[in-house]
């Protein structure tokens, strides 16, 4: 469970998108924790094995009011936002994933950039103008290190990534012609327990633990921005009391680390050894990302706080404990 930070002077109503996923889920329990009036919604989509949903839902979403639906479907939004109320949106429904989305880039855009939209016309229409924003790292691409908000965005490598500037940039518009307080959040490589099976911290920890050749592209010098998710969740929640005007923030831990270092930290954390597969390198991928933090830190009085051992040691832990039917999660 996600440790509350100081709550907010107000209780709020707010919309939780995605409140099933690995993100969403640690934010609803954290807005719950701190006395908010939390409503959810999520689809349920089968992109990744349903069953890390039905955990976070059992354990995280336990006492969270929540509905089935999906940002794609406008009618549905439109009555969600009206019906509710909400002071603010939290939008952390996405398809995410770079490799993924160049197979299906259809379903990328239908997620990220027209259930964004959907969101924010019933927002406009509802009068709702707190909005919350879930982009990535990947939007800057090949760019200068570390990556500071500011920076010119012109060398994206993915569809994925494409479609959360797009929704970026729909933000950035309605904040303009309406007048919204809009949050926008560049997460960071986020891991922790029950995190996405097509991420690099539950791959390795399940092939170490299972014994499995740990399939590797690259020669594991490249370096990745690991955040852990309660992290996240705090910086994300911190933003509800950030007005007015947009803002582009990024959240991530400052401190890169080489995927040969993780794979070592997994191994002293497991008792095991890894049998390392290397395989080439994506040219969807880029060698490193690095997070400039210092928005965050000054905007939202955010820091993260657990390193990357404790961080690792969590994962650890969950997936020994969930064993019996993480074991059989489809990568």
């Amino acid at each position: 469970m996600v440790s509350a930070r100081d709550e907010l002077d107000v209780r709020l109503k707010i919309a939780v998108t995605g409140c099933a996923g690995f993100i969403g889920s640690r934010v609803a329990s954290l807005l719950y924790e701190q006395g908010h009036e939390v409503r959810g919604i999520d689809n349920l989509s089968d992109s990744c094995d349903v069953r890390m949903k039905t955990w976070r839902i059992d354990n995280l979403l336990n006492s969270i009011d929540w509905l089935i639906g999906d940002i794609t479907d406008n009618d549905l939004i439109r009555n969600f936002i009206s019906d509710f109320k909400p002071d603010g949106v939290i939008n952390l429904a996405a398809r995410a994933g770079v490799r993924q989305s160049i197979k299906n880039p259809w379903a990328y855009y239908e997620t990220n950039v027209t259930g964004t939209l959907n969101l924010l016309e019933a927002c406009k229409d509802t009068g709702v103008s707190r909005f919350l924003q879930a982009s990535t790292s990947s939007v800057y691409g090949k760019n200068q290190l570390p990556f500071s908000e500011d920076a010119v965005i012109n060398s994206m490598m993915s569809p994925y990534a494409s479609s959360k500037k797009a929704a970026e940039d729909l933000c950035k518009l309605y904040s303009y012609l309406f007048d919204f307080d809009v949050t926008v959040f560049r997460f960071f490589t986020v891991y922790g327990p029950s995190g996405r099976p097509d991420m690099s911290l539950f791959r390795f920890v399940r092939w170490i633990v299972e014994g499995e050749p740990l399939q590797l592209n690259g020669d594991g010098t490249q370096q990745r921005d690991f955040t852990h998710v309660d992290d996240v969740a705090r910086g994300v929640v911190a933003a509800l009391e950030r007005r007015p005007g947009y803002e582009t923030i990024n959240l991530g831990s400052d401190h890169p680390v080489e995927l040969n270092a993780v794979i070592e930290e997994i191994e002293a954390a497991v008792g095991k050894l890894a049998t390392v597969e290397t395989h080439p390198f994506p040219a969807t991928d880029v060698i490193a990302t690095w997070a400039n933090i210092d928005r965050a830190r000054e905007l939202l009085g955010w820091e993260p706080k657990v390193d990357l051992k404790q961080g690792v040691a969590s994962v650890v832990e969950w997936y020994l404990e969930n064993r019996e039917w993480a074991k059989d999660i489809s990568l």
